[in-house]
């Protein structure tokens, strides 16, 4: 049997590695398009912040790690998948069969349509290669423009931070993370990155940027007076690798459309990772979950798939966990709530914590918290268990805080004693 991966990330070397456990004699071929070793886009902040250096990037450490379990490496571009011929048309000109094959080529970053936003100084944050750039330029005391406070502009925060330069973060929407926070999170966040010294402009939009003396750089933006930095770092959005799969027949809307088993409308051909529109746990809708943790496991049921070994996936809740200087920020499922449900609230501006949860009847579907790391692991066991809370729902209407003590009797059957 051939396999064929195309993607490096943590989705594809994961499935390899998942190939090999299931299939002991079957070739597998790992297709990068850097040639760089495999590793985590999401450790690039870490590198930044000089916290690892870039061998604390890869995904596997120690010598030959790949080639100790038969996987063949190999550095390519493929341009092009012809099921038919059940081959993969590579950017040398060459192609490489399989008889099965899983893309999960992630995403490309993408800029806004700014005037001047192809000027040199202006970075984004996604490869080994814009992380040596920004660590070149960002230097401790220097001006920089972050452009984007959602998830991937805020992990960026971070880094840029820990090296000392004068940062101001430009949000087009009215608040930071509008896809993980409500307005009373992300205001929260704002006025927390404030009190670190961050200065942040939300409902602000850059119009264009043009040189300025020194070879810095100077953006004129509506809603705020003109800034001059001397490095842009654009963190505005990414969009899912899928333009080499035009004719191919394989069915794409915003991503590669896939099934319970990672399937896509092409036999043979599966997809995982940030490049997979697959099952949303809170919805059953086909979207995209963009996390880590999402493209590990897509990478492991996929691979079984390939290898004949029937997994379902249940779907990927929604999910993120964030620290941005020191405040931790998480959002669950349908944290904004559904229709005919209730929502409870309990908010302590001066401390900078912050608890809200959703229900649909007496089942938890969503919950955001902020400097309340202990209910992470419970909101998300009771959002995945789907367990009914009876009449612990009147109680964490009346205080959200007592999430705990509700996880424990519904899911463990332990009565907690309130001192």
């Amino acid at each position: 049997m051939d396999y064929v991966i195309v993607g490096a990330g943590p989705a594809g070397v994961i499935a390899a590695e998942t190939l090999r456990h299931c299939d002991r004699d079957g070739r597998i071929t790992l297709i990068g398009g850097e040639t760089e070793a495999p590793y985590s886009r999401m450790a690039l902040p870490y590198l930044l912040a000089e916290n690892v250096g870039e061998a604390g990037t890869h995904l596997r450490h120690g010598t030959g790690h790949f080639e100790k379990l038969g996987i063949e490496l190999r550095q390519a571009t493929v341009t092009g998948v012809a099921p038919a011929a059940k081959t993969v048309n590579l950017g040398d000109g060459g192609s490489l069969a399989y008889d099965k094959l899983l893309i999960a080529t992630g995403s490309h970053t993408t800029r806004p349509p700014i005037p001047g936003m192809d000027l040199a100084g202006i970075e984004n944050c996604w490869t080994l290669a814009d992380g040596r750039r920004i660590a070149e330029k960002a230097a401790a005391g220097s001006d920089v423009v972050l452009m984007g406070a959602g998830f991937i502009g805020c992990i960026v925060l971070e880094a840029l931070a820990a090296r000392g330069v004068n940062l101001t973060v430009v949000e087009m929407a009215e608040r930071m993370l509008p896809r993980m926070m409500d307005d009373t999170g992300g205001e929260m966040i704002k006025r927390w990155c404030g009190s670190k010294g961050v200065k942040v402009l939300t409902g602000t939009a850059i119009e264009a940027i043009t040189e300025a003396q020194g070879g810095r750089l100077a953006l004129s933006m509506g809603g705020a007076g003109p800034l001059q930095a001397d490095l842009v770092v654009c963190a505005t959005g990414v969009r899912p690798n899928t333009a080499f799969l035009d004719g191919s027949g394989v069915a794409t809307d915003i991503g590669i459309l896939v099934d319970s088993g990672l399937c896509t409308s092409v036999p043979d051909i599966y997809a995982a990772g940030d490049v997979a529109q697959g099952p949303d746990f809170s919805t059953g809708k086909q979207e995209i979950h963009a996390i880590q943790p999402t493209a590990s496991e897509h990478g492991r049921i996929a691979a079984r798939n390939m290898a004949g070994k029937g997994t379902n996936f249940r779907g990927s809740l929604s999910m993120n966990v964030l620290n941005t200087l020191g405040l931790v920020s998480s959002s669950f499922g349908l944290w904004m709530g559904v229709e005919g449900g209730e929502g409870a609230t309990a908010v302590d501006e001066a401390g900078f914590k912050y608890l809200r949860l959703e229900f649909d009847d007496d089942i938890l579907v969503g919950a955001l918290a902020l400097g309340l790391t202990q209910h992470v692991g419970v909101v998300r066991g009771l959002i995945q268990t789907g367990v009914r809370l009876g009449p612990w729902k009147a109680r964490l209407l009346g205080d959200p805080h007592r999430v705990m003590e509700a996880y424990l009797e519904c899911t463990q059957g332990t009565t907690v004693t309130r001192v």
